[in-house]
């Protein structure tokens, strides 16, 4: 780079800025302050060598880091980026909480419709066997007359009469 379109870095250092340059592609002219934030609190020499040792693929991201760990240090000096990732982990468990519970709501009211269908056809199947007894009732009072015509009363009061007989009364 020519002396005139230093890089933030090289302009913060009052140094030239030669062609090779690592710092260059990641701290531009114009953002001076994201260098001077990361110089702060890594220095221009640390700062170097980290990028150096990494592939050239990766050199942006580590930079990117850098300046938000940095920005995160001066903003709250005793916990830094901590203090955000903390935020974020509680932030996490209650969604967590909050997606167990419509999990829950959702298994209850799944319960309930199944629920209600059973009902359903339960009640299907009572009125279906009730039709069906309808029906045979009317083909036997119209085919012949019933042979016990009174079974169900003698048997009601046959029980009773038991129950009566044994100190119990209904």
């Amino acid at each position: 780079m020519s002396h005139s379109s230093r890089c933030a870095a090289c302009k913060s250092l009052r140094r030239r800025c030669p062609k090779d340059c690592v710092l260059a592609p990641y701290f531009p002219p114009t953002n001076l302050q994201r260098f001077s934030c990361v110089h702060k609190i890594f220095g221009a020499s640390n700062i170097t060598k980290m990028l150096e040792q990494l592939p050239v693929h990766l050199r942006a991201v580590a930079a990117d880091c850098m300046s938000f760990e940095a920005s995160s240090r001066l903003e709250d000096p005793v916990y830094g980026s901590v203090r955000i990732i903390s935020q974020l982990q509680e932030q996490i468990i209650e969604a967590q909480s909050e997606l167990e519970k419509t999990k829950g709501e959702i298994a209850f009211h799944n319960a309930q419709q199944q629920l209600q269908q059973q009902q359903t056809q339960q009640l299907q199947i009572i009125q279906a066997i009730a039709q069906e007894g309808e029906d045979q009732h009317s083909w036997l009072s119209s085919s012949q007359q019933d042979p016990f015509p009174n079974v169900n009363q003698q048997l009601l009061e046959d029980y009773n009469y038991s129950n009566t007989f044994l100190g119990f009364e209904f």
